[in-house]
Formats: structure tokens, sequence, C-alpha cells
């Protein structure tokens, strides 16, 4: 069931104008489980909430006088609110929590990274299976394992499977067109079955070895290595033991990365957080097979008043709301609702998930190791945050600001005379870089026909189109998405396109400079041209000059990289994409045939049709596209 309502009061006060909206929707308002969305005049959410009974939920934010400075404030906000009714509370919990990362409301508890996790699979597709490092939906048949906490855990032991168990990590299509083994095959990483150097049987074999060291086997298989290294031995097939031993040292190395293995703690994930100067670090930390997958830390947004244990509470709705749980997790302290939240996880992985604070024991040492690790991260956090504000105060000091940006945006272009030009605009703030408000431009020549390699016409095409429409989508300023100081990469004549655009648009009220390399390009010899001012250079040891320096090369750096993906796809295009009639499967049998576009160039009408796919109209017509009349 959903329920809208909205009031127009004529009282002054805002918290009771906020709260007869409130009273006006409980009419409508079961005494059943649900959510509850609180919106404001400008219909964006501020806040998501859930209720064993919503009717009672609902009433308490009509006490104004029970309610908190912030509450208060989210009340006198509210213009409307949304209801869904749930069979469950646990339902409500898992509704709550999706809702909250889709919506993320501005009085919420929120994660604010919450990137996949890389996992390896097994594929279970082909009669070969190959292993690889797979992120995303597990769509594709085969046993998954993971999560790892990062990247370079993944790549590691995937490195310990080619080196263990001799899988292959190459794509079917690969595969399939191998004729002779590859290099893995030479240094003992691959079993070579694309060329038949092991048969299905034995490759079998290996895959349900290698399954069983990614289900915490690895004692058990590294027994049987030994014992056939040895059984080679005594028959004096030295090379085949010595194949074993290197097999067997591959997984010794991957046990020694292990740091924690905890007996009883199978499959879980350890979740501890600390909490200082109203700021909180979330540590999880990733158990598989018995074996540590790494962890990562987490800084979640809310508010000061925010507790920990209601804060680590929000963080697991929202973790788990897009992968499953595992059967334990271990929090650090015992959270608000926690058989709810254990029954919500269970409801949404389809199985028993325990949710325990432990109180002694190892399970306690764990939780404890995890804690001490979201001290140390929340330390350095605000530590590198109290360096980032001493540099944008110094920034406002020298640029003459009213005060310390906000939000900084860096604008840069990259081309090579002209082809492929991308423009690029880096965020930095009071966190630190921004990556998720990062923004790369196309140059299209919009509105002006600008010669190529016109830095000045690329810039005013870009700032154009972010500002044009950053002024249709919030007009109002209260997304968050407009810059306090705008820099440009360039000299004086950059500064100015930038200002053309802010006059054409009606902008005056955004800091712009230009930053330009010093003589020779060199580092340290920046001069930077402001509105109505000389241009200003500040001393090499400033530590205002280096920050700059590091917002200018992250925009340098983020340009180039549109740039060359730009030229990378323009040098994948081929001349056989241009005839007609030849599509991406017809190409790669031409090419896995003749071996380059200039044999096929050269080919005949007879060797043509003998390709795969080819029919003798097709042959002719690719034959008159590179010969023409002849």
């Amino acid at each position: 069931m959903t329920g809208n309502a909205e009031i127009d009061a004529t009282e002054k006060d805002p918290a009771k104008i906020g709260a007869s909206v409130i009273e006006a929707c409980l009419a409508g308002v079961p005494a059943s489980p649900g959510v509850y969305r609180m919106i404001n005049a400008s219909g964006d959410p501020l806040y998501v909430g859930k209720a064993k009974n919503l009717r009672k939920r609902v009433s308490a934010y009509t006490r104004l006088a029970r309610l908190g400075v912030r509450i208060g404030r989210m009340v006198a906000q509210t213009a409307a609110m949304e209801f869904v009714t749930t069979h469950t509370e646990a339902e409500a919990l898992l509704l709550e929590a999706n809702l909250i990362k889709r919506l993320k409301p501005r009085y919420n508890i929120l994660l604010r990274d919450d990137k996949s996790f890389p996992a390896i699979l097994v594929t279970a597709d082909h009669p070969f299976p190959q292993v690889l490092k797979h992120r995303g939906s597990r769509a594709r048949n085969g046993d998954y394992f993971g999560p790892f906490a990062s990247a370079w855990a993944v790549n590691n032991t995937l490195t310990v499977l080619q080196r263990a168990f001799l899988l292959r990590s190459c794509s079917d299509s690969v595969f399939a067109s191998r004729t002779r083994p590859c290099l893995l095959f030479q240094i003992k990483r691959c079993a070579a079955p694309c060329v038949g150097r092991i048969d299905e049987d034995g490759y079998a074999e290996l895959v349900d070895q290698a399954r069983t060291f990614l289900q915490g086997g690895s004692q058990r298989i590294q027994r049987e290595l030994a014992r056939r290294m040895l059984q080679a031995s005594d028959d004096l097939a030295f090379e085949e033991a010595a194949n074993y031993r290197d097999r067997i040292r591959a997984l010794t190395t991957v046990q020694a990365r292990q740091e924690i293995t905890i007996p009883g703690v199978g499959e879980a994930d350890v979740i501890a957080g600390h909490q200082a100067g109203g700021q909180t670090c979330i540590q999880v930390f990733f158990f598989r097979a018995g074996a540590n997958y790494g962890n990562r830390a987490y800084f979640p947004a809310h508010a000061r008043e925010d507790t920990l244990p209601a804060v680590i509470e929000a963080f697991i709705g929202q973790f788990y709301a897009n992968r499953p749980p595992p059967p334990l997790v271990l929090v650090s302290h015992r959270l608000p609702n926690q058989a709810l939240v254990a029954e919500a996880l269970g409801v949404h992985g389809g199985r028993k998930v325990r949710v325990q604070c432990p109180a002694r024991g190892d399970k306690r040492s764990l939780v404890a190791r995890a804690a001490d690790n979201a001290r140390e991260a929340l330390g350095r956090r605000m530590s590198e945050s109290a360096s980032q504000h001493r540099l944008l105060d110094g920034l406002a000091r020298a640029f003459g600001l009213d005060g310390p940006p906000d939000r900084i945006e860096v604008y840069d272009n990259s081309h090579v005379s002209g082809t492929n030009a991308v423009g690029a605009m880096i965020v930095a703030g009071p966190e630190g870089l921004m990556k998720n408000a990062y923004r790369r431009f196309t140059m299209r020549g919009s509105g002006e026909a600008f010669a190529p390699g016109d830095d000045y016409a690329m810039m005013r095409e870009m700032l154009n189109r972010r500002f044009s429409r950053a002024m249709k989508e919030d007009p109002d300023r209260t997304g968050g998405q407009w810059p306090d100081l705008v820099l440009v990469d360039g000299v004086a004549g950059q500064l100015s396109a930038a200002l053309s655009v802010f006059a054409d648009l009606g902008i005056d009220d955004i800091a712009v400079a230009a930053v330009a390399k010093g003589p020779d390009r060199n580092a340290g010899r920046e001069r930077i041209f402001l509105t109505d001012r000389a241009p200003l250079t500040l001393p090499t040891v400033d530590p205002v000059l280096y920050f700059i320096q590091r917002l200018r090369d992250e925009a340098h750096r983020f340009a180039i990289g549109g740039h060359r993906a730009k030229r990378r796809a323009g040098v994948r295009q081929s001349t056989l994409d241009a005839i007609p009639g030849i599509g991406a499967r017809r190409k790669r049998a031409l090419l896995h045939h003749f071996g380059s576009v200039k044999a096929i160039s050269q080919a005949g009408r007879a060797d043509l049709e003998a390709v795969e796919g080819i029919s003798r109209a097709m042959a002719q017509g690719i034959y008159a596209w590179f010969h023409g009349d002849e």
C-alpha cells in the first residue's frame, strides 16, 4: 500500500507546518510494518525509515517538544510523506536499506563508498573450465569464490591457481583458435588443454583440486601433492617430481599470506567500528573457507549525534543490499535491533544468518583486531582531512576568496592536432578528490566551428555544456553540484575563454583562475592568472602550490586517459568494417584465415571463397572493394 498527503499551512513556524503535514497523513497510515519517506517541497527525499507499526512511529514526529534539533529541522522541511506497507518488519528493513542506497536521503546514515568486490569464477559451461576474475552479477554458470577485498588479492590467488593447478585463463575463443601451446604453458602456468597436452579427465582432476583449495582444503591438497612428489622421485621421474615441488611451493606461498586464521570461522564477515570527532570508520574483514580474504575500510556519512551501534546497523543493511551475506556476521557492538537484522539478512540470503557480538575467545580477538584497524584508519583519515582543510584555507588566502572552497572543479583537454579531442573535469573538496564527480566531454564543436586544436574554443564548449546543464538541472544551487572555484589549465587566454562563458550565462559569483606551467614547463614556477589581478607566483616551497600542481596533474591525467581510450577505439576500427556485409563474425573468420588485412586485400576470389562463412557473392564483393574495377 502506498499513500501520499500534502497540506497548505499558513502558520509561520516551519516545524509546526511540517508537523501538520505529518499529522494530516496519519489518517491513512495503517498500524502495520512498512517503510515511510519524508519529502521536501522540491520533491527530494529527506529521510527513509522503517517501522513495525507505521502509525505509531510516524505519529512520534508530530510531538515537536520531544524531537532533537536535527530531527526538528527535518520535520520543518517535510512537505509530503509516502508509505509502503510490508508483511513483516524484516521485509521493511530490507526495503529501507534498498531505498536509502538508491535515494541517498540527506538525513539518513549513508554508505558512500559501495563498490562491488571481485571474486574468482571457475566456469562450468565448457569441457575445460576457465578460471578468471569476476565482478558484477553472477549470471554465468560456474562456481564463485569470494568476495575478495581487493583486485590485488584476487590476482595473487589467480597466480597461485595457475602455478599450483595449471588451469587455463584464456577466453573460449582464444582456446578454440590455438594450434600450439602459449607462453603460459612454457612457464608452467597452464596444462595446455587447448592443444591436447592433457585430456579432459586429467584436467577435471586439476579443476577439482582447485575447487578444494578455494573451499579451504589447501592442506589436504598439499599432502596429496607431497605424496605424489615422493612417489615420482622413487620412480626416478625427477622432472615430474620437480613439477609437483613447484606446485607445493605455490600453495605454501599463499598460505603464508593469510595472516589470520581462526578455528571455527569458516565463512564469516567481521564488522567493527570506531567513532571519534563526530566521524566513524567501519572495517570489514572477509573470511572464506577459513582463510582471510582481506579487509576494507568505510566512512559512512551520518549526524554527529548518531551512536556507533546505530551506524553499524545502518551500514549492515546497505552493505548487504546488493550482495549475499555469509552464514556468520561478527560485530564489535551489540546492535539496537540485532535479532531483526539477522532475520532480514536470512530473508535476503535465503539461508539462516547469525549476527553475533562475541564477548570472549578467538572470535572476540578477531573483532578487537578489526576495531583496532578501524581506529587507525579513522586517525589517518582525520589527519589527512585536517591537512586538506589547511590547504583549502591557504588557497582561499592566496586567491583572495571569501572562505575555503567546498568544491573545486579543474578543467583540461587533450588531443593530437585537434583529433580525438576530449575535455575533462575533476573535482576536489574538503575530503580530497571526489572521483565519483569526475566527467569527460567529447569535443563536438557545437555552437561554433572551431579550428582543429583550438584550445580556447574547446574550453568554451566544455564550460558552456557543463554550466548550461547545471543551470537547467539545479537552478537554485541546492544540489551541492555548483563549484566555489573553477581552475582551468592554461594561460590568460583560457581564463578569458572561461570568463566569456560565465558572462554569456549570467554567472558572476564563481571564482575562476588559470594555472599556467612555468618556463620550459618547469614544475614549481607556475603562474596563476586571476580575474582583475596581476599573475600570481607562489613560492616553490609553498604547500598550496604543490596542492594546485596535484589538482592540475590529476586533471591532465584524466584528460589524457580519455583521449587515449578514444584513440585506441579508433585504431581498433579495421578497413574491413567499411565493407558492406562484413560483420564481426566474418571479419574474425577472415583475419584468422589470412592473418592480416593486407593479406586479405591481396587474396584472390577463390582464396576468399575458401573462408568459412564467405559465399561466392561475398568473396566477389570483398575482392571488388580492394581492387575496384579490375
